[in-house]
Order: C-alpha cells, then sequence, then structure tokens
C-alpha cells in the first residue's frame, strides 16, 4: 500500500486497539472487530484485512502492522517494544495520545499559515482591483473634468499607483514564497526551508520546541515499553526531526556514555530550560522518571501552541496593517484632486 496513515488515524487505531486487549479481546478478534467498524475500501479498512490475515498466521502486531506498509515507523518500534516487554497495552495507549498530540500541533501549525496565506491573497487581490479599475477611472474622470489634471494634484495619484505596485510586487514574492516553502516542506528540501525558518527567531523556537517535544514524548514511550535508558535516548533522536535538536541530544549521548544518565546530561547541555532540567533531575532521584517526561511533554506542547499563537499575534495585525494602510492611502490620493477641484471652484 503507497498511502500511510495519517495521525488521527493512528491514534484512533491504538486506542480501540489497548481497550480491545485491556478487555481481553484475543488479538485476532481484536482486529476483525475494528475491520468490520470501517467502511469498506479506506485506507484502514484495506490494512486491517492484511493485518487479520496475518496475525491468525501466528504473527504479532508489530509484524501484522509493518505488512500492512500504512503505519509510520515510529508506531512500529513502539509497538514491537512494547510486545518484546509485555506492556503492549500502555504502549498502545501512550501512541494515541502521542499522535493525538501531533494532530493538534500540525492543525495550529495549518492554521498558522492559512490564515496568512488567505489575507496575502486578499491583499493582492485589493491591490489588483486598485491598480487597474479604481486609480485608472479617477484619473479618466478628473482629465474629462478639468482637460488635465494639475501637476500638484496628478502627483498624488502617481504616488499611489507607485506605492500600489510596490506593495504588490511584495505581497506576490511573499505569497509565492509561501507557497514554494510549503510545497518543499515534505520533500528532501525540506533542511532548506527549516534553515530558512530559523533566521527568524520565534519560528527558530517553534521548530525547536516541536523538536523537543517529540523527542520526551518518544523518550517516554521508549522508557515505558521496557527500553533501557540509553537505547531509548538513542531511537527517540531519531524523532526529533530537527537538526538542533540532534545536535544537542548527541552531545548528551556523548556524556552518558561517560556513565552519567539522561538527566543529568540534559542538565549539563543545557538540552531544556533550567526549571525544566531540574524536574527531570528530581524525577530521576525519586525513581518517577517517566511522569515527569510526560509532564514535560505536556508544558512542551502549550508551549509550541503559545508560540505558534504569538506568531499568528504578530503575523495578523501586520497583514491587517498593510491592507488598510494601502487602501487608505490609495483613497486618499484620488480624494485629493478632488478637494482641490472642489477648492478652485468656490
Amino acid at each position: 500500500m503507497s498511502k500511510t496513515l495519517d495521525n488521527l488515524g493512528v491514534s484512533a487505531f491504538c486506542e480501540s486497539m489497548a481497550m480491545m486487549l485491556q478487555s481481553g479481546i484475543q488479538m485476532d478478534e481484536a482486529v476483525g472487530l475494528l475491520q468490520s467498524g470501517h467502511k469498506e475500501g479506506g485506507i484502514l479498512e484495506k490494512g486491517l484485512a492484511v493485518m487479520k490475515e496475518t496475525v491468525e498466521e501466528g504473527f504479532g502486531l508489530s509484524d501484522a502492522m509493518e505488512k500492512t506498509g500504512i503505519f509510520p515507523k515510529y508506531c512500529l518500534q513502539m509497538i514491537k517494544a512494547g510486545e518484546s516487554s509485555g506492556r503492549l497495552e500502555d504502549v498502545l495507549f501512550r501512541l494515541s495520545g502521542y499522535y493525538a498530540d501531533q494532530k493538534t500541533i500540525s492543525e495550529k501549525l495549518k492554521n498558522a499559515v492559512t490564515y496568512p496565506a488567505a489575507m496575502l491573497v486578499l491583499i493582492i487581490a485589493v491591490l489588483v482591483v486598485m491598480l487597474v479599475m479604481v486609480l485608472p477611472t479617477f484619473t479618466d474622470v478628473y482629465n474629462n473634468l478639468t482637460g488635465s489634471l494639475l501637476a500638484s494634484s496628478y502627483r498624488y495619484i502617481t504616488w499611489a499607483k507607485i506605492f500600489c505596485w510596490t506593495a504588490l510586487i511584495v505581497m506576490i514574492i511573499i505569497a509565492l514564497a509561501l507557497f514554494l516553502g510549503y510545497m518543499l516542506w515534505n520533500t528532501d528540501r525540506r533542511p532548506m526551508v527549516e534553515g530558512l525558518l530559523r533566521r527568524i527567531p520565534i519560528c527558530n523556537k517553534i521548530l525547536e520546541n516541536m523538536g523537543m517535544f517529540r523527542f520526551t514524548s518518544a523518550l517516554a514511550t521508549f522508557l515505558a515499553s521496557g527500553e533501557m535508558q540509553d537505547v531509548a535516548v538513542i531511537d527517540s533522536i531519531e524523532m526529533t526531526d530537527c537538526k538542533p535538536v540532534e545536535e544537542k541530544l548527541k552531545r548528551c549521548v556523548t556524556y552518558m556514555e561517560e556513565g552519567h544518565s539522561i538527566a543529568q546530561a540534559a542538565y549539563q547541555e543545557d538540552l531544556f530550560e533550567p526549571v525544566y532540567g531540574r524536574m527531570l533531575l528530581a524525577g530521576e532521584r525519586s525513581g518517577n522518571m517517566e511522569n515527569v517526561l510526560n509532564r514535560l511533554t505536556g508544558l512542551l506542547e502549550e508551549n509550541c501552541g503559545n508560540l505558534v499563537d504569538r506568531l499568528v499575534g504578530i503575523v495578523d495585525p501586520l497583514l491587517s496593517g498593510i491592507l488598510m494602510i494601502t487602501v487608505g492611502l490609495s483613497l486618499l490620493s484620488v480624494m485629493l484632486p478632488l478637494i482641490g477641484m472642489m477648492n478652485s471652484v468656490g
């Protein structure tokens, strides 16, 4: 199968499987119940059909899921770890929460891009109308009334045209850059797009917070599955999807190879903010590392949401201001000649 299941689909599948296994339902029966509850022809329904056959042949859940080709690599790794440690139900519940959180963050980011894109389209449309219809129409009206516009009055409209053309070119360039960035995001050129975004301080913070969120969530799930701490950290690095965070984590791994724990390495390398680093140290000393990681994951997710909201809060007034200034100056430029003509007649 070429298509993959989205975050919400993976979350729903993991939660459903966890609840049925927790209720004592056998694996093949649980897969069959899930299959009967989905519409025929869907991605998950086809995958469940393959899973049912594989499970009935005596294979485990991770092997059956891998055979479908619709589940993410991280999900398969975690299921396999859960099976080997005997904590499959816990891992499934954690994966359900993880992919639900991923869906929430993805929606926030999508909304953060969609609204500015819509505003850009609106601004471009308004500028085109001003340049093609409004300003030329007023120019023709004034020329017909007076024979020709006074040089001083005509300059207002000329300046308005120059301003509108400049704003239009800038807005088109920004719109094309957004569109190109969106198209390249899911290709092998994504690092180049991220490199450009990291030059913007707030975007850099969002990317790093998202990387840390993915790491802590993956680490908590790996540890819950019974994975050794050093192996769990190395496996979790792959989930960050953020190069600066990966570099910090690799330094932490080097520090751990000297005999230190992840909490000590994270504190030494300033992986988290100081208060979060102390939380992790306290959790390790009290034997409550998993709960602290879950708490950190929630805090990082909340922080990501706040940063995205702050970015939207900056872009929204900025674009609205550009639209208002452009329209206001254009209208003012066509009204000033009219005011001058009325003063001359009076």
